[in-house]
């Protein structure tokens, strides 16, 4: 069976599509741990979870930033139909003021922006900002290349050590689930 690796930040705008009956169990217990991550109430828009499910065996990767989420996350995960077991490699996000001020900072100016408006209106806005040691990762969906670059303009703009951007556009996301 093939393996399914994802962010679920992501896919989570892939997410209302319901699953077909040609999906394989891999794929619905994908869709399933999906559910329950972007369910879980304390995660946001500062958190990357990864889940890779290959015969009901759920890894989670990625980084949160307090240290209650990652066994929050696992406690869903392990309750969904068909998982067999979960390997929870989430790491915790060291506590820096430094680090809370960029994601706060970097946060208000994407959402606060007049061209990311309709971005920040769901419970799961897709542009994630992760920061550890001052440097920032941009995850998440955007509609076009054009504000992929319009969102690292704007994070440029607040003195981080290094920025790097994960963002992809929809036709981009879209591509890459149907390759899986």
């Amino acid at each position: 069976m093939r393996s399914l690796l994802a962010a679920c930040a992501v896919v989570a705008m892939m997410s209302a599509t319901p699953a077909f009956a040609g999906d394989s169990p891999n794929e619905q217990i994908f869709r399933a741990v999906e559910r329950e991550v972007l369910k879980y109430p304390f995660f946001t828009i500062f958190d990357s979870v990864h889940a890779t499910v290959h015969d009901g065996v759920v890894e989670l990767t990625g980084k949160v930033t307090m240290p209650y989420k990652p066994g929050g996350i696992e406690r869903r995960v392990v309750k969904v139909p068909g998982v067999t077991q979960v390997i929870n490699r989430i790491e915790v996000l060291p506590v820096s003021p430094f680090d809370d001020s960029l994601r706060v900072g970097i946060a208000r100016a994407l959402y606060g922006s007049p061209h990311f408006v309709g971005y920040g209106l769901g419970a799961n806005p897709p542009i994630h900002v992760i920061v550890e040691h001052g440097r920032v990762t941009l995850e998440g969906v955007v509609n076009n290349d054009v504000d992929r670059r319009i969102a690292q303009s704007i994070v440029s703009t607040f003195g981080a050590f290094r920025i790097t951007s994960e963002l992809k556009t929809v036709a981009e996301a879209r591509a890459e689930l149907e390759t899986l």
